[in-house]
């Protein structure tokens, strides 16, 4: 994902208030004790969902870990804007995600190293190689932050694809009969097809046949789909020919013009949604929810966590909206590489201690307990007997109630804690039996599927969102490149084109897609996208590579 220009911190006093009440006030509110229990305040520069106060499991893991955390999230701001202000005001909470915006706290000063402190504690230390905590490590040699996803604990167990796809509802497939789509043609002649034999719901709601996400950074759902289709993995802001190791600027190759040029065709046939390039994310989790969308391009975790659960507290399920990842690429005969096996590490950001707290150690244990195997079942599995049961081999299961409750709202509030943005782990338990949660446990996930999910399943032979799709292997010790174009600021060259070349994409390629005149629009955007001088980004990039494979090779 791009790395956004620093945003001016002129945000309104009253903004500025809430966001610093947000995360706890005053430093003497932010750890105090009640009973024994360590209290810390964390915030995550993400859209998030908080918990009762009185959250059932919270409580349980704070019996067990002897501290809990009030978590709050961004709410109505840019990361940047938000990471903005505490710096500003000078105050923090004790725990911080900044997102896109890691590296500004990093230079404001506000984040303690960790790398002193890490050996004393076993979980945390466990949780990456030795190479990979050396990757965390910034130009000063400390390590400010542990990234908490794409970490993997014994066998891999993937069965969702929680990545980015071409999705496309299960009723459009079931209704053509479960054809093969493999490019971005077909994929459209479908939804083309579908929605001039079914332009409403069941309901006489109006389908909306494809939208785009626009929002902030959440652009990467338009302008990054060109990488995909050429049969590259994602990498997220060049490509790498593995044969030459060379980068290469997906935004201008052959296919870029193929994919933009088929964009604008279905805008103006009326199958692109007219709000794609004005809404914001929460009208495009509220829109897809409704079931109305037949298809999109978007990473999973950014839309199915709370729109899936929606869709089956509606019933909405039953009429086939759930949504399907198909392997699409600009030709017949390639292989797409949507799905990568392995653990991906993104050194721009994870979870880092602020200078505020005042109790680094026992933020840490804190860390080092959350990733404990009996409070990792606690956060992602829940409570024995009410969330989950046992059978006689030592497997994890849950009864159709039990997922039923685990996708209420209020249930979610009232009873589960996932503390979702601490260092987890997938793949599989440390009883050697179970995956680390409920969505990679195989026969729970499919146990649990909606049932026009398990019909598109069958019918393609897949048992698993990943069959749908395949899998590659990584393609190299550089991957993903995006965890370095995430840190690039305006200070270097490379980083100034990166932050002109990512508003020009903004910018400029809505009106790409929304042109009378596709070859004219195209033309134009080309010209401004040279003025930003790519190719400066380019040699940044390469060298980056070039380092990663170099570093690689001394661990080997």
């Amino acid at each position: 994902m791009k790395r956004k220009q620093m945003l001016a911190f002129g945000l309104t006093i009253a903004m500025a208030a809430s966001l610093l009440a947000g995360c706890g006030g005053e430093k003497k509110d932010k750890e105090k004790e009640e009973g024994g229990i360590k209290e810390f305040t964390a915030f995550f520069a993400v859209p998030g969902t908080e918990i009762n106060d009185d959250n059932e499991i919270q409580e349980k893991i704070a019996e067990i870990t002897g501290a809990k955390c009030k978590e709050t999230w961004l709410t109505g701001q840019t990361a940047e804007e938000a990471v903005g202000t505490m710096i500003a005001g000078g105050e923090y909470p004790d725990f911080i995600d900044g997102g896109d915006a890691m590296e500004q706290l990093y230079e404001a000063g506000a984040l303690v190293p960790l790398d002193d402190y890490i050996d004393d504690y076993p979980n945390i230390k466990e949780y990456y190689t030795e190479e990979e905590w050396d990757k965390l490590r910034k130009d000063d040699g400390h390590i400010y932050w542990i990234q908490q996803f794409g970490n993997i604990y014994g066998e891999e167990k993937a069965t969702t694809h929680n990545d980015e796809a071409f999705w496309i509802q299960a009723r459009v497939l079931e209704w053509a009969g479960y054809p093969e789509v493999k490019t971005m043609d077909q994929y459209f002649d479908l939804i083309e097809a579908y929605q001039e034999a079914n332009p409403t719901m069941e309901d006489g709601t109006e389908n909306i046949p494809y939208t785009i996400l626009c929002d902030d950074w959440r652009y990467f759902c338009l302008e990054n789909a060109p990488m995909f289709l050429d049969g590259y993995p994602n990498d997220g802001c060049v490509m790498v020919d593995t044969d030459k190791l060379q980068v290469m600027d997906y935004n201008t190759s052959p296919t870029a013009v193929k994919y933009f040029q088929k964009l604008n065709e279905e805008y103006k046939k009326g199958i692109i949604d007219p709000e794609s390039f004005t809404q914001t994310y929460d009208e495009y989790i509220a829109k897809l929810s409704t079931g109305r969308v037949l298809g999109m391009i978007d990473q999973w975790w950014d839309f199915a966590y709370s729109v899936n659960d929606s869709l089956k507290q509606q019933g909405l399920n039953d009429q086939g909206c759930d949504y399907i990842p198909l392997p699409i690429t600009i030709e017949e005969g390639m292989k797409n590489q949507w799905h990568n096996s392995g653990s991906v590490l993104n050194v721009a950001s994870g979870l880092a201690i602020t200078t505020d707290c005042d109790d680094v150690e026992g933020a840490l244990q804190f860390i080092n307990d959350l990733l404990g195997q009996e409070v990792h079942d606690l956060r992602y599995w829940g409570v024995e007997g009410v969330d989950y049961d046992v059978d006689e081999n030592g497997e994890y299961y849950r009864t159709e109630e039990m997922r039923t409750q685990a996708s209420d709202t209020a249930y979610k509030a009232s009873h589960l804690c996932t503390y979702s943005y601490f260092p987890q782990y997938s793949g599989t338990s440390r009883d050697g039996i179970n995956a680390m949660s409920p969505q990679n446990q195989p026969r729970e996930f499919f146990d649990g599927l909606n049932d026009d999910v398990k019909k598109c399943f069958e019918a393609y032979g897949a048992e698993t969102y990943v069959d749908m799709l395949g899998t590659s292997e990584a393609p190299g010790p550089w991957y993903p490149l995006y965890s370095f174009s995430g840190t690039l600021t305006t200070s270097t060259p490379g980083g100034m084109a990166w932050t002109k070349m990512g508003e020009v994409k903004h910018e400029y390629l809505p009106k790409v897609v929304m042109a009378e005149d596709f070859d004219q629009a195209w033309d134009d955007y080309m010209k401004v996208y040279e003025d930003c001088n790519p190719q400066a980004f380019l040699d940044e990039m390469q060298a980056e590579l070039e380092r990663r494979i170099e570093e690689h090779e001394k661990y080997e």
